[in-house]
């Protein structure tokens, strides 16, 4: 009787699940499989931006999606730990399947198998019978080393009388094989060297912690920092013109690494040239290296794509940034309350303000964080509208959407329209706008130049600029006069009072009298003072809403020409006046007064919805600028190299060499020989049926 029992954990069943698994993560369909994975998560990393702020995400995809991020860590693919797993995997499937197919490969090209039966060769799709007339033996020496002449490997194999001649050509192809197996393991472990592996071993095993907090880099503990002998990392350093650096920043999903470096860059110079269309052509930095070991200062320049190496790292040109510029900003009233006046600062700094006196003071912060030298904007004119049927020009046509980027029958108007100095202010609740404000007037084609006060409420939105007219001196002196007198009720009524003596007939005193009260009511409505909660705080919006709630519909348009021509003729007035308590000459009634006016009424509009009580232009400045180097010591690079030569040589080999094997079996047949002749390959191609019939009529003659 036979009794069946289960095998134990270490016996044959244990050994045949070890055996699956292994011939499971050795396969080719595995790894495959995990290099689609990798793949995927490439694209991920590509197209989701990696590194950036939690509220960055949730803006973008939402609180959800963001969490989710988060969670897997696609906001940093690849550092992630399971990235980094499926790479090790693919590491290890990889070698596996070539330690399994190398043996075969080897033993495969050492192999002429000459051993074949002569009954085989009548099974190969390319064969060939013919009569030789010399012996066996020395018919198979002559073919042998016709062969050998066009580089086929040649063995020869005497059976008795008969003789078999075994060649073959393009072993090259399976060494393809095992070299493009071998260069995705190298990239592969290039990439895991040059990756977050090292940092992330270190962060794991030493104790390493990224840094959340602010402040002096000098001030940041030890536990934070990585010392100059790591192995391999990438990290940016900033250095302002005048100062140098010596620790670079390693950006972490949640916080940053310092990395030590074994020397210091000081930056003597950052250049940067312009094409002229104001774009960039040329970033440069003038930099002087200090060996910390040998105290050495070594000259020498970064440019874009022309790296510098010093001991092992790598110093790249990677942008640029302000290194702390000092400016003077003056302060512009767009309310018409406040007095101008000028405040200095330093880029990335912050100055504390204070509107009003005593607990109804209104605390502001402005943080200044940018400054901008060069702004080239294109100022051409809008297009003409419409097409003509008449003017149908092909060739034109075709070159608006074909040829190079920069030939376009498009027409520009480049030009550099000065600086500008972007800042935040910030109100005591910690809520800030940004603005974005330039230092010199803009012609855009109103008739006058304006100043620009962009604002905006997020990161993500665009600046939405307010356009402040130039009086004639090119100042914002004649718009502020204005807003001035707008908010004072005694220059209003003065101004009206003007307005109405010019329009009127003097011997008719209650016409006067009638537009003086509508030419007030207007001027008052414009400027704010009988604003009520829920209306309108002023400007054109404030007349029209008065217009909408006291004039039938039918009469609204004739009402709304009418108000707005006694409130251009009363504000006319009253800059005027403006002029005159200034000790100024009064405005010509020119075109370019015209154009002035039009543009400061609908400024003064616009300023009610300004969302703060000032603006500040930029008076002065002191540029320093700073470069932002990539450091980086790759120690994987030449190793990634190295297996990018092995996939282009495997590639090629794989794909254009063919292997072919030839037998020729030889028999006695009377005073000559009997010849039967097979060619196989791996490729069915028709190159291979043409070298059958070249081999065939050189070896085998015409005698079929």
């Amino acid at each position: 009787m036979t009794t069946l029992t289960a095998d134990p954990p270490d016996g044959p069943g244990a050994t045949s699940t070890a055996r699956g698994l292994f011939e499971l993560v050795s396969s080719m369909r595995f790894a495959i499989a995990l290099l689609t994975v990798i793949c995927v998560a490439s694209v991920i990393g590509t197209v989701l931006k990696q590194h950036e702020p939690l509220g960055n995400y949730i803006n973008q995809f939402g609180p959800f999606w963001a969490a989710l991020f988060m969670a897997i860590k696609l906001n940093a693919v690849y550092s992630a730990w399971w990235f980094l797993l499926i790479l090790a995997f693919l590491v290890v499937s990889t070698s596996l399947c070539i330690a399994r197919n190398t043996p075969k490969v080897i033993a495969d090209l050492k192999a002429y198998k000459e051993n074949i039966r002569e009954n085989s060769l009548q099974a190969f799709h390319h064969r060939a019978d013919g009569v030789l007339a010399g012996a066996p033996g020395e018919e198979a020496r002559r073919m042998g080393q016709a062969l050998v002449k066009n580089g086929w490997k040649v063995r020869l194999q005497q059976r008795g009388e008969s003789w078999m001649v075994a060649a073959k050509a393009g072993g090259v192809n399976k060494m393809g094989y095992l070299a493009a197996h071998s260069a995705i393991v190298l990239v592969c472990i290039g990439g895991l060297l040059d990756g977050d592996l090292i940092v992330r071993a270190q962060m794991w095993f030493n104790g390493k912690q990224p840094y959340g907090g602010g402040g002096m880099i000098s001030e940041v503990p030890a536990k934070h920092r990585l010392p100059s002998t790591n192995p391999t990392f990438r990290g940016n350093i900033l250095v302002s013109e005048g100062t140098q650096s010596s620790t670079a920043i390693l950006a972490q999903s949640d916080g940053i690494l310092l990395q030590e470096l074994p020397f210091a860059i000081e930056l003597k110079k950052f250049i940067v040239e312009h094409y002229s269309t104001g774009m960039p052509k040329l970033f440069a930095s003038d930099i002087v290296i200090h060996d910390r070991e040998t105290g050495e200062k070594i000259p020498a320049r970064v440019e874009v794509n022309h790296p510098v190496r010093h001991r092992g790292i790598e110093i790249y040109q990677s942008s640029f940034d302000d290194g702390g510029s000092s400016v003077t900003l003056k302060s512009v009233p767009l309310d018409g309350a406040g007095r101008s006046f000028e405040v200095q600062g330093t880029i990335g700094g912050s100055t504390e303000l204070a509107r009003g006196s005593g607990s109804d003071a209104q605390k502001l912060t402005l943080e200044y964080t940018g400054l901008r030298v060069m702004n080239v904007e294109n100022l051409a004119g809008a297009s003409e509208s419409g097409a003509d049927p008449r003017k149908v020009d092909l060739r034109a046509s075709l070159e608006s959407r074909l040829g190079a980027a920069n030939k376009t029958v498009t027409k520009k108007a480049l030009r550099n329209v000065g600086p500008s100095i972007t800042y935040k202010l910030r109100d005591a609740a910690g809520q800030a706008r940004e603005y974005h404000n330039y230092m010199l007037p803009v012609e855009l084609g109103e008739g006058v130049p304006v100043f620009l006060l962009g604002m905006r409420d997020t990161p993500a939105d665009s600046f939405r600029y307010l356009r402040l007219p130039a009086d004639e001196s090119g100042s914002l002196d004649g718009f502020l006069r204005l807003r001035a007198a707008l908010g004072d009720a005694a220059m209003r009524e003065a101004a009206v009072r003007n307005y109405a003596r010019g329009a009127t007939d003097p011997a008719r005193p209650e016409l006067a009298q009638q537009l003086s009260a509508s030419s007030l009511r207007a001027l008052a409505l414009f400027a704010g003072a009988e604003s009520a909660p829920g209306k309108a705080p002023g400007g054109l919006q404030a007349v029209s809403e008065f217009i909408d709630g006291n004039v039938p519909e039918a009469e609204r348009p004739r009402a709304g020409e009418v108000l707005v021509r006694i409130l251009n003729g009363a504000l006319f007035e009253l800059a005027q006046l403006s002029r005159e308590k200034a000790g100024l000459q009064p405005l010509p009634r020119d075109e370019r007064t015209q154009a002035f006016m039009t543009q400061a009424v609908l400024a003064l509009s616009d300023a009610f919805n300004y969302p703060a009580p000032m603006a500040f232009e930029l008076k002065d400045f002191k540029q320093v600028q700073a470069s932002v180097f990539q450091v980086t010591r790759s120690p994987g690079r030449l190793i990634v190299y190295l297996g990018c030569a092995l996939l282009i040589l495997g590639v090629f080999a794989m794909l254009y060499v063919r292997e072919r094997r030839l037998w020729i079996w030889l028999t006695p047949a009377g005073a000559g020989a009997q010849a039967r002749m097979a060619l196989s390959s791996n490729r069915k191609l028709l190159d291979v049926d043409r070298e059958f019939r070249k081999l065939r009529d050189r070896l085998l003659g015409d005698k079929q």
